[in-house]
């Protein structure tokens, strides 16, 4: 990512100028002749030399680091989008926000309700489902959503085998690598916090395939796809899977829509007939655990899973 040296020095220097000394603590002095913090303000403010800061104005300096642009961030008082602005046009990555985790904002539980005749979920970046819609729950089955373990796609994946079962045994060495490969770039996105550095751990020590699989360092986020679920009743189903990511990008809304001029927009009507009867039959499983990406059709790789029909809500 190349550094924009014009818009950087413009965009500081608008910031600086929007700011008033009481908005940062500073004494208001003598008339000023010009509106805003002068740069000797901002350098104090920030810990910086003044020749360095004068040049990033000019348009003349060199690169600063993510330690420099974080203080120029909180001396300018900027906002999370402006401070990512200020990363961008410095060719840096912005640093990870703050996460949704399992809260889910009442506009997209919204949205998820009025999803009637289309199956959806809302699952985190490291595969939890969060919550899914009653014929989501009829397609894909039913799990604890209290269940760290039982909810995560990812866990179950590799250290359930009755979760592969809805999908051909000859495509389950591609879904790992979907699965370790997706599951990957969510970590480096949360620079290895806490939560996604257990589940690695947790996965790393209970299955030998992902650790193999995470030692070949394969990223690829998972995107709008085509997907077939074997569903026992209504049998096989292909699906267009739409990935919509939230703000944070911690939290995904999956929509599952037939394929246009196919014949299963008529197994999803009968799908809504049958409802969740199947898994409420004695001795019934459960259902599968949900999709785990898209069929080999040459597309980005698609994500969903399995989970109850009611998340908890935050």
């Amino acid at each position: 990512m190349e550094m924009n040296r014009r818009e950087l020095a413009d965009f500081l220097r608008r910031s600086r100028e929007r700011l008033r000394p009481q908005d940062v603590g500073l004494p208001e002095g003598p008339r000023r002749r010009t509106p805003g913090l002068r740069r000797e303000e901002v350098v104090h403010l920030a810990g910086m030399s003044a020749d360095y800061y004068i040049r990033l104005e000019q348009a003349r300096g060199p690169q600063p680091s993510d330690q420099m642009l974080g203080a120029l961030a909180r001396a300018l008082r900027l906002t999370e989008d402006e401070r990512d602005h200020l990363f961008l046009l410095a060719g840096h990555r912005p640093p990870t926000g703050r996460l949704c985790g399992e809260h889910i904002e009442p506009g997209l539980l919204y949205l998820l309700d009025q999803l009637t005749e289309t199956p959806a979920q809302i699952v985190s970046d490291l595969g939890d489902l969060l919550a899914q819609n009653a014929i989501a729950t009829a397609l894909f089955g039913g799990v604890c959503p209290l269940d760290p373990d039982n909810r995560n796609v990812a866990w179950r994946w590799f250290t359930d085998p009755a979760a592969r079962t809805a999908y051909p045994a000859a495509e389950h060495d591609h879904w790992s690598r979907v699965h370790v490969a997706d599951l990957r770039a969510a970590v480096a996105r949360r620079a290895g916090d806490a939560a996604s550095a257990a589940l690695v751990k947790r996965l790393r020590a209970a299955s030998t395939e992902f650790s193999a699989l995470w030692e070949l360092h394969e990223v690829a986020v998972r995107r709008s796809s085509r997907m077939r679920v074997v569903h026992p009743v209504i049998g096989p189903v292909d699906l267009d899977c739409q990935t919509l990511l939230t703000p944070t990008e911690d939290q995904r809304l999956l929509i599952f829509t037939p394929p246009p001029g196919t014949s299963d927009a008529t197994h999803l009507q009968l799908l809504r007939v049958v409802g969740t009867e199947r898994f409420d039959a004695p001795g019934s499983p459960g259902g599968p655990v949900g999709p785990v990406g898209p069929v080999s059709t040459g597309g980005s790789a698609g994500s969903g899973s399995g989970g109850s029909a009611r998340p908890r809500r935050g």
